[in-house]
């Protein structure tokens, strides 16, 4: 019943299945997502203060009794049942999900518990969003490489052997000239779109 992480024949330490956790985290980010937009455009807090009491369970379950028993991981595994496993060590993540604890109860303090609207727990709400994000859709496990950063070369067995800082990208991986260019202009005009109006507003009303 508790324990963190599991075995595998052929793994040194214990291990997750990465699909089961980029499927978990993507369910979190979804009911999250709809969660705060909700109450960023209704200013109805209640499906927040709900969803950051079952993120808070979620995150307690995995950390304090066992990964696989958390509502989301359950539903990850279902989802992803019928699919080949790729593993990951579990150490870097018990360190990204402690982190992620630490966040759900700074939210339920400010949120269920004193009823706090301001930038504070947005500003908190969307570092969830955007780990989860990143976990979900691109694979990147960014409290993996914190924990890759006090503990180096500890950390295994990760996904797409992100652990090695020394590996060279292969030709494939690269980026030339022209998708330089392009990523670039991508990045300045999504950054328009979103802050296009707040910096006219400064420069014109000086």
């Amino acid at each position: 019943m508790f324990g963190f992480g599991e075995k595998v024949a052929g793994y040194d330490i214990l291990i997750f299945n990465e699909r089961e956790v980029r499927a978990a985290a993507g369910i979190v980010f979804l009911f999250a997502f709809i969660a705060f937009m909700n109450g960023f455009l209704t200013d109805n807090n209640e499906p927040t203060k709900l969803m950051v009491s079952v993120f808070l369970l979620d995150f307690f379950i995995r950390i304090f009794v066992n990964p696989k028993y958390a509502p989301s991981m359950v539903v990850g595994r279902w989802m992803v049942n019928n699919q080949t496993p790729e593993y990951v060590g579990a150490p870097q993540k018990r360190w990204a999900w402690a982190f992620g604890f630490f966040l759900a109860l700074v939210m339920f303090y400010l949120v269920v518990l004193n009823d706090v609207r301001g930038p504070i727990n947005i500003l908190t709400c969307a570092l969830c969003l955007g780990l989860l994000f990143f976990e979900a859709v691109f694979g990147i496990c960014i409290g993996c490489k914190v924990y890759n950063v006090f503990h180096q070369g500890s950390a295994k067995h990760c996904l797409g052997e992100s652990c090695d800082l020394s590996k060279k990208r292969t030709v494939i991986q690269s980026l030339n000239l022209a998708q330089r260019v392009i990523f670039t202009l991508s990045i300045l005009v999504l950054f328009y779109l979103a802050f296009g109006d707040v910096v006219t507003f400064l420069i014109f009303n000086k």
